[in-house]
């Protein structure tokens, strides 16, 4: 028996495109022989539909999308995730689906056992878990179908009480299917190759695996679908971050190719072509092809636009420098030189007019109190209305350059340089932002070598660093990578070595800024704890702040 396995990039709700991709994946099976292909969990609605699921008629069109689907299944069968109702009168609505389609129809549907709940997961607010088990016959096979989730309660620490494979051996079944939805990080990929290992060794059963690939909104996916034979050895994987078709036979699946070679990416590469990838699909799927700016001069607004560059082609990134009295001459050249590099459209607009026409509106109101952190603030605020304003006027997205280390602490102003339809790097770590320019400038430099080396500063005032505010970011990126996705508290993160009034002050920021955190735009999420929905945090509390 011959497997397709298709790994499409879906649009949520957009049914006429996610029909035509399946389709279009029926017919490339059947081209190549196949006798089954098998596409991702939630395919027809995509992933994740969030609300959506709530409206009645989003669930029609997704049955009736399913319909269209079946009518292209008569010489090769398929497998297909979309959500379907309940039809008992107790439990939730709906089930997360596959639907396995074969001679013209759907003949059965297995549904999800676990439903995770956790970080961006929300699946136990729309899905009643399965509690019945089968395997699919098809040509002479039994097939162990699961979801997702279905395969991830093998780990040391189970978040289940029930095993959906433990219940699926029972009915020796000759190889084990699983089509998922599984969001990158930078580390999910090892993470996830084990968990499938686990299930190829534990059971002894080749293994087809069919992720989604592609952003929705911040969540990234990264693709990887692969097939391993029943020793849990890989036999072959599909590309990471772009669509793929491959088929398998299933005889083979059970013995290494003598020619695969695994993709070995560092994590830096990975959360480069996630980024890039995160950018495209944002612009594509809401219908815009073109990004506005502040080239500031600094690292983290010269590698948004060098990744912006790469996803929507250099002509279509415009930067606007902002330059105001306290900016140093060489963070114009250094801007200038970098959008001059990658031959990117810049305009030059001063701001100081415009700060001093401020200064004197408000003077007789700040009652002659000194320079402090309202002048600064005002500063950030002139380049976001007027970026802001270009955006309007020519219909660009305007990207946010913030990066996490920023967002943590509070290190920026709201409605100024937090402005933004799109956060590209706050996920990303101050010291991972200078990783991302190497290797950037891998190859020749695109990225001014001066960006790179000179010490970080929001240039708000006369030699302002932002260690004048902060602690080097070497420091500072370790606490918060121990508090914020290691979830460690003050007393652990002090035992490690750090300064007690240091962590204490670090965490006290991270947790007195959330406010400003539930005003930002959405970030690319590339770590396996990212702000926004997959950490909620109450505004209105005293922990540690």
């Amino acid at each position: 028996m011959k497997i397709a396995l298709a790994q499409l990039n879906y649009h949520i709700g957009n049914f006429d495109s996610n029909v035509s991709k399946i389709v279009d994946g029926i017919r490339k099976a059947g081209e190549a022989g196949a006798d089954l292909v098998v596409f991702a969990e939630l395919a027809i609605s995509g992933y994740p539909p969030r609300d959506f699921l709530e409206f009645d008629d989003f669930i029609n069109q997704c049955n009736d999308a399913l319909e269209q689907i079946a009518l292209h299944c008569q010489q090769v069968a398929a497998i297909v995730g979309l959500p379907t109702r309940n039809p008992h009168k107790k439990g939730k609505p709906l089930y997360n689906s596959a639907a396995f389609i074969a001679e013209g129809k759907v003949q059965h549907f297995t549904h999800k056992t676990l439903l995770p709940n956790y970080d961006i997961f929300d699946e136990y607010r729309y899905f009643e878990p399965n509690r019945f088990f089968e395997v699919i016959r098809f040509k002479g096979h039994k097939i162990a179908l699961t979801i997702c989730e279905d395969l991830w309660n093998v780990q040391d620490n189970p978040l289940y009480t029930v095993n959906t494979m433990d219940e699926l051996a029972g009915l020796a079944p000759d190889f084990i299917i699983n089509i998922a939805a599984s969001p990158f990080n930078y580390r999910q990929t090892a993470v996830r190759t084990e968990v499938l290992q686990r299930n190829a060794r534990r059971y002894k059963l080749p293994l087809f695996y069919v992720n989604h690939v592609g952003a929705q909104t911040e969540l990234l996916f990264d693709g990887g679908s692969l097939v391993m034979n029943s020793r849990g050895e890989l036999v072959s994987e599909l590309s990471y971050f772009e669509e793929d078709f491959r088929v398998f036979d299933l005889e083979e699946a059970n013995r290494p190719g003598p020619d695969f070679e695994r993709v070995d990416y560092t994590e830096i590469e990975a959360i480069h072509d996630a980024l890039v990838m995160g950018i495209r699909n944002y612009f594509e799927k809401l219908g815009f092809t073109k990004a506005i700016l502040g080239l500031s001069g600094g690292i983290d607004s010269a590698v948004t636009s060098v990744l912006a560059a790469e996803a929507l082609a250099a002509e279509n990134v415009y930067n606007v420098l902002l330059p105001s009295q306290f900016s140093s001459a060489h963070s114009v050249n250094d801007s200038v030189r970098l959008a001059e590099n990658l031959h990117m459209p810049y305009d030059t607009i001063p701001i100081e007019e415009a700060y001093k026409t401020f200064g004197k509106i408000l003077e007789p109101y700040f009652k002659g109190l000194p320079f402090n952190i309202a002048e600064e603030n005002l500063q950030a605020r002139i380049r976001g209305v007027i970026l802001m304003a270009l955006s309007n006027k020519f219909g660009y997205i305007l990207l946010n350059t913030s990066n996490k280390s920023e967002a943590a602490v509070g290190y920026g102003t709201l409605y100024g340089d937090m402005n933004g339809g799109l956060s590209v790097l706050g996920d990303v770590y101050k010291t991972q932002v200078f990783e991302l320019a190497r290797f950037i400038n891998r190859e020749r430099e695109i990225i001014p070598e001066n960006i790179i080396t000179k010490p970080p500063s929001a240039e708000l005032r006369p030699g302002q660093k932002d260690t004048d505010s902060l602690p080097a970011y070497d420091i500072l990126d370790e606490i918060l990578y121990q508090y914020v996705e290691q979830r460690k508290g003050p007393k652990e993160i002090v035992a490690m070595g750090f300064e007690e009034k240091l962590v204490k002050r670090i965490l006290w920021l991270v947790n007195s800024s959330e406010y400003k955190r539930y005003q930002t735009p959405p970030m690319l999420r590339v770590s396996a704890k990212a702000f926004g929905m997959g950490r909620r945090m109450p505004i209105v509390a005293r922990y540690l702040s």
